[in-house]
């Protein structure tokens, strides 16, 4: 019985005083909130919980209502966790039994929660909905969500690295644009320095992030790790080059040796011309734009990333956030249902318009917003060039080695040979256990295992 036959039962029991006059008001109080009142007669009432990190929890709850609407019989319950909180909340709920029907999910961290087997493989039912097409999405952030063949997440958003520089100061050196390969690039920072003198840099590449050195690996073919994801290439030829051409960009000070921390402000010391070139992502556009003087706003651009030479184009890494289903969730058609309503590209516009971030469907990317930002057009066409990192749960782990190993070469405590050496060295403790596991087949793996190469 839904809650208008349930009124009606109320009304004709009172007929007359108190009873009547409270029967007649919480008919009219269910007429009022007929949403309220569920679906069709006879349909669940179902509520699903939907956990969303930052300014992507907050603003999503505006897209909410219009799915409520498409199904009266479902609410959903958005919780917005901070990013700082949410791998430990997720890995908390995991254990207690207790996470949610889907969230928003870092793609660094789906093979970590495959691995726990905490989500639903969604294959099954991208075959049931034609609207959500692989070949929508941007190939590269789509194999974020693959794991060992089987796909666990639907890209929500997409971020990448670009290069940000100043047009003027790249000018003055004599370039009217940024070369696209790697020794063209070096000649052009070597200009730079030499135009702006000793106390300012080519470029910024803080000592504390380990994503330079592992997109210019990428950039050479460094596969990062080898034998089946248990042990690390850094030693290879293919990272050591990037890693020499990286390192070298410090020792002859095109770059200064510092990291985020020692840059009190960031667009101040990019205005004042600290620094004329940075890696960074969509989240900087708006920031450059809020935070720069305004007779900078026509001195700055972004451009794809140079590459090793002209046969290697440049890639970066693949970025962003998907939307993932819980294994544990009873209401996994309607979960399914959502996580298709919020890749619909006109609610991929709408996110867009609402956070900044990018749309995950390409078709999305033609709005006008979009299309005609020429800062915008430089992660369209760098996000036809990204691959991930190693689909792995220890991969953030690994990356933190590679910062700290590299920023010892940077500074000249270790030799990059050294440095490299080192690395794989941790490599090698890090995945000991995954070694062992792989061995016995006792864990899913993101790369196809080969029992005889297994050490």
């Amino acid at each position: 019985m839904n809650c208008l036959q349930e009124a009606l039962k109320w009304r004709r029991a009172g007929r007359s005083g108190w009873t009547g006059w409270i029967a007649s008001g919480f008919l009219m109080l269910m007429l009022a909130l007929g949403s309220g009142c569920g679906g069709q007669p006879g349909e669940e009432r179902i509520t699903l919980r939907l956990w969303a990190m930052g300014r992507e929890g907050e603003v999503v709850q505006q897209l909410v209502p219009d799915f409520e609407h498409e199904n009266p019989n479902v609410k959903v319950e958005v919780q917005q966790i901070p990013w700082s909180a949410a791998h430990e909340k997720l890995l908390t709920a995991y254990v207690g039994h207790s996470t949610p029907d889907l969230a928003q999910l870092g793609n660094t961290w789906i093979a970590e929660f495959v691995a726990l087997q905490a989500l639903e493989p969604l294959d099954t039912w991208l075959a049931t909905t034609p609207s959500v097409a692989p070949s929508s999405y941007f190939h590269g952030i789509w194999e974020t969500n693959l794991i060992d063949g089987a796909l666990y997440g639907i890209p929500w958003y997409v971020d990448t690295r670009v290069l940000f520089y100043r047009k003027d100061i790249l000018r003055q050196a004599g370039y009217d644009s940024v070369p696209t390969t790697w020794h063209e690039w070096r000649q052009a920072m070597d200009s730079i320095k030499e135009n702006v003198g000793p106390d300012r840099f080519a470029i910024l590449l803080p000592v504390n992030e380990w994503t330079q050195p592992i997109i210019l690996g990428l950039q050479m073919g460094s596969s990062l790790l080898t034998a089946n994801a248990t042990r690390g290439a850094f030693s290879e030829d293919a990272f050591r080059h990037a890693f020499k051409f990286y390192v070298d960009i410090f020792h002859d000070g095109l770059a200064p040796p510092v990291s985020n921390n020692e840059i009190a402000n960031l667009y101040q010391e990019f205005a004042r011309g600290y620094f004329a070139m940075y890696i960074s992502g969509p989240w900087n556009l708006g920031e450059f734009r809020r935070r720069l003087p305004r007779e900078l706003q026509e001195s700055w651009a972004t451009t794809p990333l140079p590459g090793p030479d002209a046969s290697k184009p440049g890639v970066s890494l693949a970025g962003g956030a998907s939307l993932v289903m819980f294994q544990r969730t009873r209401h996994k058609e309607m979960a399914w249902r959502l996580i298709a309503y919020l890749s619909r590209p006109e609610q991929q516009v709408r996110f867009f318009q609402l956070t900044g971030d990018l749309p995950a469907r390409q078709e999305a990317w033609r709005d006008s917003a979009l299309t005609q930002d020429p800062e915008t057009r430089a992660f369209w066409e760098q996000l036809q060039r990204v691959v991930p990192t190693p689909q792995i749960p220890e991969w953030e782990q690994i990356a933190i080695k590679v910062q700290e190993r590299a920023e010892l070469a940077i500074r000249g405590a270790a030799p990059p040979d050294t440095a490299l050496a080192k690395i794989d060295h941790d490599v090698a403790r890090i995945l000991e256990k995954r070694r062992w596991l792989l061995a016995r087949g006792r864990i899913p793996n993101a790369i196809p295992v080969k029992r005889e190469e297994t050490p």
